[in-house]
């Protein structure tokens, strides 16, 4: 683990700062790609892993910020957008990159090219810190969730699917 360095990491620290999030970027030697290996590289469960999720909602890009340990539903998210169902898919790695500027195993959760709407699932404002993608699948940075929800300005809606049968 050391400061960041690489160039999309410090752009995201930089958007963090802008607004108004004091945030020190970590880049590993060991992907963080995914919530397990986010969560084993800086020590926190995989709950505390923000996963950064990109959705096209009748072809608008939306992300939802969604606790490591959670799926997504994507009829809540069709719900949320008064939308049927069939409205929603999981953006492709091309529309990834174009709604936010990162790469996917990379996308934190601010700091895009243009205006993007961004939930968060009420889930994930249970823990007193969580662990962001910084713009590499080698960076990560923690913040208290309520300080993301209020300097995204995401709205907080329940999005995981229900763990019950």
């Amino acid at each position: 683990m050391r400061p960041a360095t690489h160039p999309t990491a410090l752009r995201v620290q930089e958007a963090g700062r802008r607004l108004g999030l004091e945030i020190a970027v970590l880049e590993f030697e060991a992907p963080t790609r995914t919530a397990a290996d986010a969560a084993a590289a800086v020590g926190c469960t995989v709950g505390q892993i923000v996963k950064s999720l990109v959705f096209l909602v009748a072809g608008q890009p939306v992300v939802c910020l969604v606790s490591g340990t959670n799926r997504l539903d994507e009829a809540k998210l069709a719900a949320w957008a008064g939308l049927s169902r069939e409205a929603v898919h999981r953006a492709d790695a091309e529309s990834v990159r174009a709604a936010t500027g990162y790469a996917i195993g990379g996308v934190a959760p601010f700091g895009y090219p243009q205006r993007v709407p961004v939930l968060c699932d009420a889930d994930l404002l249970q823990y007193e810190v969580v662990w962001a993608a910084a713009g590499t699948p080698h960076a990560v940075f923690a913040v208290s969730p309520q300080a993301l929800v209020a300097a995204v300005g995401a709205q907080v809606l329940p999005l995981a699917q229900d763990s019950s049968p």
